[in-house]
């Protein structure tokens, strides 16, 4: 038996395939292959039959790290779109109550906690205000006057990145 094989000339497995898959798939997303080479380097990862075959692959795509999980409590700084959308979630309140908000609340805050923390916000002010003026018997309406100043205050809050709370509020949606 010869034992004289070079590491770089044994066969690959198909555990050892998955980083190099991982790796050309981060690529790709990040911009770094075009989808046409992101399709041939794949299809070589998935031919490819030694270490060396597979080490090609990715010889010239240096390993972008990760970001480190953010810690609880330690919110991450909003995006712009993340900002965008928390001040429409207090633009939106004044005509359309407390629904805009709330599907703002649905849609987007699955991907932004800050945009979750803001649509919320909107969503219980807009619901207090409204149980106030149900149970005056619709003499509470003339606050939301005041609402509308508040929900522009908010919003440019939200604009600034900056998290805005309101004062005096049932909290319903957390």
């Amino acid at each position: 038996m010869d034992s004289s094989y070079a590491v770089g000339d044994l066969r690959v497995s198909d555990a050892e395939r998955e980083p190099v898959i991982e790796r050309l798939q981060d690529a790709y997303a990040d911009g770094r292959l075009d989808h046409d080479e992101f399709d041939m380097r794949m299809h070589l990862a998935m031919t490819a039959k030694t270490r060396n075959d597979l080490g090609a692959v990715t010889r010239d795509l240096v390993p972008v790290p990760r970001k480190a999980p953010v810690p609880p409590g330690h919110a991450e700084a909003p995006t712009g779109e993340d900002r965008m959308l928390a001040a429409a979630a207090h633009a939106i309140a004044v005509p359309t109550l407390f629904v805009g908000p709330l599907v703002l609340m649905l849609v987007s805050g699955k991907r932004s906690e800050y945009v979750r923390r803001q649509a919320a916000e909107a969503v219980n002010f807009h619901l207090t205000l409204l149980l106030f003026t149900t149970a005056t018997l619709g003499v509470g309406g003339v606050i939301y006057a005041v609402a509308w100043i508040l929900s522009a205050i908010a919003a440019i809050y939200a604009l600034a990145g900056r998290t805005f709370r309101y004062p005096w509020i049932l909290r319903f949606a957390k």
